[in-house]
């Protein structure tokens, strides 16, 4: 069975630069300054660790960003004030998926994952669960409980 040109994973020198701008902006966004420079370093430190782990080459931006989001929160958790409950309009401007990140916080990270993918980058069910190594069913369900655990978590009911 031939793989396809598609799911092979680049070399990562060529994942790197394909992606480093486009990170970089979404950290300056989020943190701004040396933070940033240094949530950027963290970023593709995590990526290169998980690289030889990936099992095909597709949906690699939406897998960097959601690791330069994860370590973006890292810092807000570690710099935020105790007690502080940041607001969504606090980032507002920012991607969806960075949004969502303070949202989903505390779900389990399957869970997490299936909602950022879902309601940030408005892939398919097909695709979160190549993303995640399910079913596509699995993968609905996982979005679902998600969002049920956060209904419950902020007290609103399904409309």
């Amino acid at each position: 069975m031939m793989e396809s040109v598609a799911s092979r994973i680049p070399p990562f020198e060529t994942f790197y630069v394909e992606h480093r701008d486009e990170v970089l902006g979404v950290l300056r966004k989020s943190l701004g300054g040396d933070r940033a420079e240094d949530a950027f370093q963290e970023t593709f430190l995590r990526a290169l660790r998980a690289y030889d782990r990936l099992s095909h080459g597709e949906h690699l931006r939406a897998w960097v960003l959601t690791i330069a989001r994860n370590v973006a929160l890292d810092v807000h958790r570690r710099t935020r004030p105790t007690g502080e409950m940041p607001e969504l309009a606090h980032v507002d401007g920012l991607p969806a998926f960075v949004e969502l990140g303070e949202l989903t916080d505390g779900l389990p990270s399957t869970e997490r994952a299936a909602v950022v993918l879902r309601y940030g980058y408005d892939l398919d069910y097909d695709r979160i669960a190549e993303a995640l190594g399910s079913s596509p069913e699995a993968a609905r369900q996982a979005a679902s409980a998600g969002v049920r655990r956060l209904r419950t978590r902020t007290g609103r009911r399904a409309g």
